[in-house]
């Protein structure tokens, strides 16, 4: 008998992730926890630090709970989730004709308390966008709470010159990794 398991995400995204691992959350319970980076916090103890404190936040001593997080970042400075235009816009602006990378860690949190941790980090380039491509992307509202401004699983990845890492840890959950912790945890995956 498979394990019960908690989406601990509103995301409809890592949901549509995770079905592709043949895997259907028995509920979901969106952890609401402070995102605010630690004075002086690198990217990835900060991704890493989010995924865990979610897990965390959503525990159940009859579950697993699976948590994620996705960090966009230049160098060490980590970009904010836009909520609105003028963010997105400047983002994309620092984002242009340039290389960052993306921290996506996952962690799952066993009914025992036992924490299972992996992170995925992908090295992404922007094309050098123009004002209008950035306004053109805008304009189409994809970019709303995402990290750094862009969702690559719609009109931006058009606007991507390369990508080498995970494409499923740019749009929010590693699927390679999430799937060495579900199977670690004895959930049966093909």
């Amino acid at each position: 008998m498979q394990p019960d398991l908690i989406l601990a995400s509103a995301s409809p995204r890592r949901r549509e992730l995770l079905a592709r691992l043949g895997v259907e959350p028995a509920r979901v319970n969106p952890a609401d926890i402070d995102e605010t980076p630690l004075k002086g916090e690198l990217p990835r103890a900060y991704a890493q630090r989010m995924a865990r404190e979610k897990a965390q936040a959503a525990s159940d001593s009859a579950a697993h709970v699976l948590a994620g997080d996705t960090v966009v970042a230049v160098g060490r400075r980590i970009l904010p989730k836009a909520e609105d235009e003028e963010t997105a816009r400047r983002c994309l602006k620092l984002l242009s004709g340039r290389r960052h990378r993306v921290l996506s860690s996952v962690a799952l949190l066993a009914p025992d308390g036992t924490l299972r941790e992996r992170l995925s980090e992908t090295q992404v380039r922007f094309k050098r966008l123009s004002p209008e491509e950035i306004s053109a992307y805008l304009a189409g509202g994809e970019w709303h709470g995402k990290a750094g401004g862009y969702a690559i699983q719609g009109s931006a990845e058009g606007l991507i010159a390369w990508i080498a890492g995970s494409h499923s840890g740019v749009v929010g959950l590693p699927l390679f990794e999430t799937r060495a912790l579900l199977r670690s945890a004895g959930f049966p995956l093909g």
